[in-house]
């Protein structure tokens, strides 16, 4: 056999051997730079809107697995008042003494038109319900790297995990309606 056929035969071989060591090796993974990212929730209180933040959270994000896992510290929470900050940190809201951290693992991730939406349980006050939660993602340059941004929001309804219990279950005064945000700027990280 001629070296030019041989050539000939192994070209296509190794441009799908290439392909396939390309398509093979994953992308990074992602995990939050926590000086520029926010996660807040807003909720209503005799018929004005209110706005809380947690300080201290983790998000891993793997495109290429389709996996997202987010943790919140409970007890990072403000409201900006002290006195609606004891409050919803004791046994009828957040009990952040019995239930420390909430929980949110995608079991599910799927394209949208107009992003992604991740699907899967979130655990708070320890209570566990299937969540959808919507949210963009795009990967960009700042301050000479690059980094990604995940965004979004969804509604929970409170009352589905217990937050607000004994008269607090009443929503004539607090709505049962609370919107989560999230602006998370994410650092790549190797496998």
């Amino acid at each position: 056999m001629s070296p030019a056929r041989i050539a000939r035969l192994m070209i296509p071989w190794l441009a799908l051997r290439t392909a396939a060591i390309a398509h093979a090796t994953p992308g990074p993974v992602y995990t939050l730079i926590g000086a520029h990212s926010t996660l807040t929730y807003t909720f209503t209180q005799a018929g004005a809107a209110n706005q809380g933040r947690f300080k201290k959270f983790t998000v891993r994000f793997d495109p290429d697995a389709k996996r997202l896992a987010v943790r919140i510290d409970m007890r990072s929470f403000d409201t900006g008042d002290a006195q609606r900050n004891s409050i919803l940190g004791g046994r009828d809201f957040f009990d952040v003494a019995r239930y420390p951290q909430a929980r949110f693992t995608a079991t599910r991730l799927e394209r949208t038109s107009s992003g992604y939406l991740a699907t899967g349980p979130l655990t708070l006050r320890g209570v566990t319900r299937t969540v959808a939660v919507p949210f963009t993602w795009r990967i960009v340059e700042t301050d000479g790297r690059r980094v990604g941004l995940l965004e979004g929001s969804t509604v929970l309804e409170r009352l589905e995990f217990g937050v607000g219990q004994g008269e607090w279950r009443a929503t004539e005064w607090l709505g049962n309606a609370v919107t989560v945000r999230f602006a998370l700027r994410m650092a790549p990280v190797a496998r």
